[in-house]
């Protein structure tokens, strides 16, 4: 199996909505953003898959350790391996693929945030760098393309972590912020617990309103001379929506489920945005 091809096969597995906006993408591009995405996958695996702390930590630092080797033209994994030959291309900045590591681990030194600027700087190193290098190999004229994919990183995990509520619950995670939680008198032990209320729903209305709202604020950062080329982000955003619009008509029941699109919903909006914009 050829480097390309792990990444491949590793994206494809994901079932994730970002595969079906890498498909629209000219074959270079596509290369380039289905390793980046394997990278992300790799580390984060890491963490979620390892029981172990002190393995976790281990095996990330060798992950950190192999991202300056590639930088050095000497990789030796597979995803560093189909990465390197775009790190010029696209100006694929070591630093921000060393903070995306940084933020897996933070997921090994913290289960809580205390309020809304802790998450966003958690966000930033999961979510808002991963936007910018993927605008970087999307194509990009203007500086505020990058902003513009910085805000859509955040909402695209404040996203994830709505959906995930419950899933990250079970784990003895909660990323929603103490304060909010709070806000709406909702305990850690009824999330911890999955005990739904009127409250919990009014906590995640909150949610995703805020969500919507840092969407709107990314698209408007988005230059028009820019829009064609960063389609694949506008088709993820169609569908990262969409599931919002889900997760509010499922009554917020994201607890005890996992509310998601069907993979041929997944294309059919990817599809609509590439043709209608």
């Amino acid at each position: 199996m050829s480097p390309d091809e792990y990444c491949q096969q590793k994206a494809a597995a994901s079932g994730s909505s970002f595969y079906y906006s890498f498909l629209f993408l000219p074959p270079e591009r596509r290369r380039a953003i289905t390793a980046l995405y394997a990278f992300c996958r790799e580390v984060d695996d890491t963490v979620d898959e390892i029981d172990d702390p002190s393995i976790a930590r281990t095996k990330l630092m060798w992950w950190r350790k192999e991202i300056a080797a590639m930088l050095e033209g000497k990789p030796t994994h597979p995803v560093t391996r189909a990465l390197q030959p775009h790190v010029t291309t696209y100006c694929l900045r070591g630093e921000h693929l060393q903070a995306i590591i940084d933020g897996m681990e933070m997921d090994l030194d913290q289960s809580r945030y205390l309020d809304y600027p802790g998450l966003q700087r958690y966000c930033w190193h999961v979510a808002g760098v991963v936007g910018i290098l993927s605008a970087s190999i999307f194509g990009h004229t203007q500086g505020n393309t990058l902003l513009y994919a910085e805000k859509l990183g955040l909402a695209f995990q404040l996203t994830n972590i709505i959906r995930d509520v419950g899933e990250d619950g079970r784990k003895g995670r909660i990323y929603l912020p103490v304060n909010e939680l709070q806000q709406f008198n909702v305990t850690a032990a009824d999330i911890l617990n999955g005990r739904a209320s009127e409250r919990f729903s009014a906590l995640m209305k909150f949610q995703v309103e805020r969500a919507r709202t840092i969407y709107e604020e990314a698209f408007a950062l988005l230059p028009r001379e820019d829009r064609r080329a960063q389609r694949p982000g506008l088709m993820m955003a169609a569908i990262y929506r969409t599931l919002l619009d889900e997760i509010e008509r499922d009554g917020y029941q994201v607890l005890n489920q996992r509310i998601s699109l069907t993979p041929i919903r997944k294309l059919w909006l990817a599809w609509k945005t590439y043709v209608f914009g």
